[in-house]
């Protein structure tokens, strides 16, 4: 009888240990087939992917801060909408570059012609007349290549550009307005030769 009741607890014993054995495996499983679900979640990836790409356009923006110094720009002038700053100390000229192009416009200030916002990548066309005005484009004939200007704008902050050529064209003559640039920064700054027969071009890079 004893060696029967020996036999039975063993045999219980062996039972209880298998059972805790099977569910722990299957616990296991579980928790692995869980995480692997976790890695290969779509949702879990696209929400990763998302995260990665905000934090890369974020350091990318603060690089963008880093390399623009920011100079607050106004956004009115005498009733039109400002669009940049326009500095060019070799002819002491800052002026404000009206967003709206037209025959009254003009009058008051430089504007912007063609293009993209300032500073965007792209071909940014300013206009303006040659007026005895201490902010238009009087002195713009005295330009050289070399000489340097600035673009300052509320959203990138203060870009210096340099100047690569200068030419006249007739007026029906569009082809600075080209925005083929190579995926650069450029400007072109436009008015009129004295007698008006002719435009004044004046062509500019960023300076990197």
């Amino acid at each position: 009888m004893k060696k029967n009741r020996k036999i039975y607890s063993i045999i219980i014993i062996f039972i209880i240990l298998f059972i805790i054995i099977v569910v722990s495996v299957d616990e296991y499983k579980e928790k692995n087939i869980e995480k692997n679900k976790k890695q290969y979640d779509v949702k879990n990836l696209s929400s990763n992917y998302n995260k990665e790409i905000e934090g890369a356009l974020k350091v990318e923006e603060i690089r963008e801060n880093q390399k623009y110094p920011k100079e607050e720009v106004i956004e009115d002038y005498k009733g039109y909408k400002v669009s940049a700053k326009l500095e060019i100390p070799k002819i002491k000229l800052e002026t404000y570059v009206l967003e709206e192009f037209s025959n009254d416009s003009l009058n008051v200030s430089v504007t912007k012609f063609w293009g993209p916002n300032p500073n965007e990548v792209g071909n940014l066309c300013i206009a303006g007349h040659n007026f005895q005005r201490k902010n238009m484009f009087r002195n713009l004939k005295k330009l050289e290549v070399g000489d340097t200007f600035y673009i300052s704008d509320n959203k990138i902050g203060k870009l210096e550009y340099e100047v690569y050529e200068l030419y006249r064209v007739t007026p029906d003559d569009i082809s600075c307005l080209s925005q083929e640039t190579e995926g650069k920064r450029e400007v072109t700054l436009i008015t009129c030769t004295n007698d008006s027969k002719k435009r004044i071009i004046v062509k500019a890079r960023e300076v990197l």
